[in-house]
């Protein structure tokens, strides 16, 4: 490791993004299943329990309701900026 950027970045009590695991994306904790990965199952309308059979077990159903939660916040998060950005342009032309 190289000091803090090799550092490993815990997003939640299931997920974790990791610089030496999938390029540091954020995956599933003890696993290399991408958030993503799960997140594109439940899009396209897979049962949560047929994601957990999926991966054998390996994504417990409250590792995808924090993957859903996750995806939400970052939702939340990305629409405030965008709101701010567009109030500070908004606001500039006034």
């Amino acid at each position: 490791m190289n000091g803090d950027s090799k550092k490993v970045k815990s997003l939640g009590r299931y997920i974790v993004a990791d610089p030496d695991i999938r390029r540091g994306r954020p995956t599933i904790r003890g696993t290399r299943i991408l958030v993503s990965d799960v997140l594109e199952l439940v899009e396209l309308g897979f049962s949560w329990n047929q994601i957990v059979d999926e991966w054998r077990g390996r994504v417990p159903i409250e590792a995808i309701a924090e993957c859903v939660g996750l995806a939400k916040k970052a939702l939340a998060e990305s629409s405030k900026k965008n709101l701010n950005r567009k109030f500070k342009y908004t606001r500039a032309a006034a």
